[in-house]
């Protein structure tokens, strides 16, 4: 297995972060370290438990922003866009007038993973409601929604690279 492949969702962190989990993974305890923090996976399978989850939050942090219209679980999406979430705002003419949509969807790795994850990912999304680009403000509005988002991030991270690895960690 090759060093790129083992840490592909590290690759912005310093070398000593990086050893660290090079040493979990060699000593197969990645796994256990995780599921130490994290020992369950949540229970929003469907898309229609995924939207009210999503739109619960929305409601909680960020009421004032655009609606959504679309929340789902995404079997290609992070295939196809190297991306863990996606939200996207489509535009389009309807008689004289521009109708916009924002949708979200979420890579369906994450149907198995813990809620801290899962809330991460959405925290991510919904903060693209108000914030287009990865800046200071859109970073303050995660931590507003979610304290430890940085952390979390990290340790989702940790997570994937587990799965490149061996495989699923929770059923």
């Amino acid at each position: 297995m090759s060093e790129i492949t083992q840490l592909t969702y590290l690759a912005g962190y310093p070398e000593t972060v990086k050893d660290q989990v090079r040493s979990l993974i060699q000593n197969e305890r990645l796994g256990q370290f995780l599921l130490q923090k994290y020992p369950v996976s949540h229970d929003i399978k469907t898309n229609k438990s995924l939207y009210s989850y999503v739109i619960d939050l929305k409601n909680q942090f960020i009421r004032q922003s655009s609606p959504l219209s679309k929340v789902i679980y995404d079997d290609k999406l992070d295939v196809l866009h190297q991306a863990l979430g996606l939200h996207t705002f489509i535009s389009r003419v309807q008689g004289n007038k521009l109708k916009a949509k924002n949708e979200m969807r979420i890579g369906s790795v994450f149907k198995t993973a813990p809620i801290e994850f899962l809330t991460m990912i959405v925290v991510h999304e919904l903060a693209h409601l108000k914030e287009k680009e990865h800046n200071k403000a859109f970073y303050k509005l995660c931590t507003y929604m979610q304290a430890n988002y940085h952390q979390l991030e990290f340790e989702m991270r940790l997570y994937l690279t587990y799965i490149d690895n061996f495989g699923k960690l929770y059923k």
